[in-house]
C-alpha cells in the first residue's frame, strides 16, 4: 500500500472515529451516559453496533473521549486566543461569542457537568475532567492579567474572573438546548461589561 493510501485511511478513520464521538455527545447529553447504549449510539451515527465496536472498546471509552477531546480542543483554543496580539476585551468578545454561537457546546456543556455531578461517573474520569477544567482556566486567566495591567479589566484575582467568565459562558449555553432553549437575547456587550472597568 501506498504512503498517500495509508494517510488517506488514516484520514477516513480519524474522521469516522470523530463522527462516532459527535453522535454520542448528541445522545448523552440528551439521555445521560447510563441511559445511552451503544445501540443508541450506532443508530444516531447510522452505522452498525459493530462498527462503534470496531474503534471503541466500551461506551466508558467513548464517554471519556468525547469529554477528553472536547476540552483538549477547548483548551488549545483558548492557549491561541489568548497568545494573539489583540486587546483582552477583543478576545475575550470572541471567547464568548465563537462559544454561544456552536450549536453543539449545549451538549458538550451539559455531558461535562452531569459527569461530574453523576455517582455512576467512574472517579477517575471525574478527576480527570475536573483537572481539564482547571486547567483550561489558565489561558483565560492570563487575558484578564493583561486587561487589569492595562487598567480595562476589573482588579480582581485573575484566576477567579477567568471561573466566573467561563460559568457564566457555561451557565448560559445550558439554557439553550434545541427546542427547549430560553427565548433570551445574548447580548454579549453587556456581558463584556460585567468585567470591564467603567470608564
Amino acid at each position: 500500500m501506498s504512503p498517500r493510501n495509508v494517510e488517506k485511511d488514516k484520514m477516513m478513520r480519524e474522521k469516522k472515529m470523530q463522527h462516532i464521538l459527535d453522535c454520542a455527545l448528541k445522545v448523552m447529553a440528551i439521555n445521560g451516559f447510563q441511559l445511552t447504549s451503544i445501540q443508541d449510539i450506532a443508530k444516531e451515527a447510522k452505522v452498525s453496533v459493530g462498527n462503534v465496536y470496531h474503534y471503541y472498546a466500551s461506551k466508558e471509552e467513548i464517554f471519556s473521549e468525547v469529554l477528553r477531546s472536547g476540552q483538549t480542543n477547548y483548551g488549545k483554543y483558548v492557549t491561541d486566543l489568548a497568545a494573539m496580539d489583540m486587546e483582552p476585551i477583543a478576545k475575550l468578545r470572541v471567547m464568548l461569542t465563537s462559544w454561544l454561537s456552536l450549536e453543539t457546546n449545549w451538549a458538550f456543556t451539559i455531558l461535562m457537568h452531569t459527569a461530574r455531578l453523576s455517582e455512576s461517573t467512574p472517579p477517575d474520569i471525574k478527576k480527570a475532567i475536573t483537572d481539564r477544567f482547571t486547567v483550561n482556566l489558565g489561558p483565560v486567566a492570563d487575558i484578564m492579567s493583561d486587561g487589569i495591567r492595562r487598567g480595562i479589566i476589573i482588579d480582581e484575582d485573575p484566576l477567579q474572573l477567568a471561573f466566573y467568565f467561563v460559568s457564566l459562558i457555561q451557565g448560559l449555553t445550558l439554557q439553550r438546548p434545541p427546542d427547549y432553549e430560553v427565548k433570551v437575547e445574548m447580548n454579549v456587550e453587556a456581558i463584556i461589561r460585567l468585567f470591564e472597568i467603567k470608564k
